[in-house]
């Protein structure tokens, strides 16, 4: 196997390390792999969340002697961070472990903990960024986009019928898709730091915005999040989250996505009805968009988007489709708008995609 294999290799493993950590949170997933100068594996490690050891210093704490690390090749899914946080800067700790070279897929994109690759070329080290950056790109591209643009990364779901109605004529809704689509939601909104509703649905339906699964509420839970000026009624199930509720009049929803990002918020889950999921769509804000198709017809007034600023056929809001998902009877559609994906996952300082590792459209039964 030649060295280059190795470290692609490697970089995979790397990534399915990452991924065994929390997608919540502030903090980004990330994998070390450490291999000796003839490329065997001496170590391995990932970030398991705010206030553990970062990946890279996980995998150098692994080592059975702590000098094989002399001379290794650290192999890691992010560039090494290069800041005092609640633990010290990976870049130094592989300077002080007298690892050789470093190769890692994606730039660090964050203000305060880049030049992690600046500081290790500077300390005599061999840095080469970019192998497996598409994968990385993918895995982590909620995080990477939440640090590229200073606010969360949001995912705006709705459930309609195939003539696009998320409700009958007399409102009704419960239940339009079925129990593996409902689950499936369920599941997403244990992915997001926080969930959010407008007091139109709120009012409507007393949703409890919590993550549950067969035996009860998930080990997570997103944050209940609130906007409207409708006061909450004090019998409402959301002041029954574990979590407490926050409220915002949401009249500038990126100045709400900034207060919540300044509050250690990533990732948003956007669940509040027509008019919310319109306003974040037109605004610009939606980064994901999960489409729960039920085969079935409703008719009437009840659509599940509204005015989204579509004057005519040129202002139409065009999508990228990244996944098909057959739920049961339903179908997921993950699509992302065209122009915010491009430019959120290939900012000029990202290498671009190699071209032999396209993502897949997904068509999962």
């Amino acid at each position: 196997m030649t060295a280059v294999q190795t470290e692609r290799d490697a970089m995979h493993r790397a990534l399915e390390l990452a991924l065994l950590g929390p997608r919540t949170g502030v903090n980004p997933q990330v994998g070390c792999v450490l291999l000796s100068p003839s490329g065997e594996l001496l170590a391995e490690g990932w970030h398991r969340g705010a206030g553990t050891p970062h990946a890279e210093v996980a995998a150098l704490s692994s080592l059975a002697d702590p000098a094989d690390a002399v001379g290794a090749t650290a192999v890691v899914s992010l560039e090494p961070c290069n800041h005092h946080g609640r633990t010290g800067p990976c870049s130094a700790a592989l300077i002080e472990a007298g690892v050789s070279r470093v190769v890692y897929a994606v730039d660090d994109p964050g203000a305060a903990s880049s030049g992690g690759a600046e500081r290790m070329r500077a300390a005599g080290l061999e840095v080469e960024n970019g192998l497996g950056a598409a994968e990385v790109e993918q895995a982590i591209r909620p995080w990477l986009t939440a640090t590229r643009l200073g606010r969360p990364f949001v995912t705006v779901k709705w459930a309609s019928s195939l003539d696009g109605r998320a409700a009958a004529a007399d409102g009704s809704s419960q239940w339009i898709t079925g129990a593996e689509a409902r689950a499936d939601v369920h599941r997403r909104r244990a992915e997001h730091d926080v969930i959010v509703v407008g007091t139109g649905t709120l009012l409507a339906d007393d949703p409890a915005l919590t993550a549950r699964g067969d035996d009860g509420l998930l080990p997570h839970q997103p944050a209940p999040v609130v906007l409207g000026t409708r006061e909450v009624p004090a019998e409402a199930r959301v002041r029954e989250h574990p979590l407490p509720f926050r409220q915002f009049d949401g009249g500038d929803l990126e100045l709400t996505l900034g207060a919540l990002y300044a509050d250690e918020v990533r990732t948003v889950f956007v669940e509040g009805g027509p008019t919310l999921a319109s306003a974040f769509i037109a605004a610009g804000l939606a980064d994901e968009l999960l489409v729960y198709l039920a085969p079935t017809l409703l008719g009437g007034p009840r659509t599940a988007l509204t005015e989204l600023g579509v004057a005519d056929i040129g202002a139409q809001r065009r999508l990228t489709l990244t996944a098909v998902e057959r739920l049961g009877d339903d179908l997921l559609v993950v699509a992302r708008p065209a122009a915010a994906a491009a430019a959120a996952e290939h900012p000029a300082t990202t290498p671009p995609p190699e071209p032999d590792s396209p993502f897949p459209l997904s068509t999962k039964e």
